[in-house]
């Protein structure tokens, strides 16, 4: 039985939101930099790729299991973009200010009904660095681009989403409420879902 997996992440949230997750089993996730792991380098062309390129790296260096997520933000109207660039969008040193006004900049002028868009997240689990059949999850959350920031909680686009059904961006929504709704909070609740039988 399982009792450690390795999170490819050094992210606060992530390790402890996993760490409440994985409880239930009796699992200590512990975050790659506990190893002095560094990040991968992330060269797959999708986010199932990168999510595996991210796991397998996690679980060579360390010979446990691992964890990984990758995760970004699709617009309708520029293809797709930034998708899995969502983090360097607008350079490789960029925040995410720069990289929201970017956005904004590319959307210019766009009515409302042309500004769809979606936070997609592909988690992947593998019981080693060789596992033929890794666990894929994935969640995706519908929303439009507003066209100037709103609210001071979540972090990346979370300020330009407009999650319709409510009326509010992603950042003006408390964290419970954002975790039950979404894109990772879908991909969690897949996870806790299949995850059992590949704990043993």
């Amino acid at each position: 039985m399982i009792k450690q997996i390795v999170l490819a992440s050094g992210n606060k949230g992530k390790l402890r939101e996993f760490n409440q997750v994985l409880s239930h089993w009796d699992i200590e996730v512990l975050p790659q930099s506990h190893f002095q792991v560094v990040d991968a380098e992330e060269t797959g062309l999708s986010f199932v790729e990168n999510a595996i390129l991210k796991a397998r790296h996690a679980a060579r260096a360390t010979g446990l299991p691992a964890l990984a997520d990758d995760s970004g933000l699709e617009v309708d109207a520029i293809n797709g973009q930034p998708g899995i660039y969502s983090a360097r969008f607008a350079g490789p040193a960029a925040d995410d200010m720069q990289n929201n006004a970017k956005l904004l900049e590319m959307l210019n002028g766009l009515p409302d009904d042309q500004r769809s868009a979606r936070f997609r997240c592909v988690l992947a689990f593998m019981r080693h660095a060789e596992d033929p059949t890794p666990l894929i999850c994935q969640g995706t959350w519908e929303g439009l681009i507003l066209r100037e920031p709103r609210g001071d909680n979540g972090f990346g686009y979370d300020p330009l989403f407009l999650v319709p059904t409510l009326g509010k961006a992603s950042a003006e929504l408390p964290p419970e409420q954002k975790n039950q709704l979404s894109h990772r909070g879908q991909a969690v609740k897949e996870l806790i879902a299949r995850i059992g039988p590949y704990l043993r």
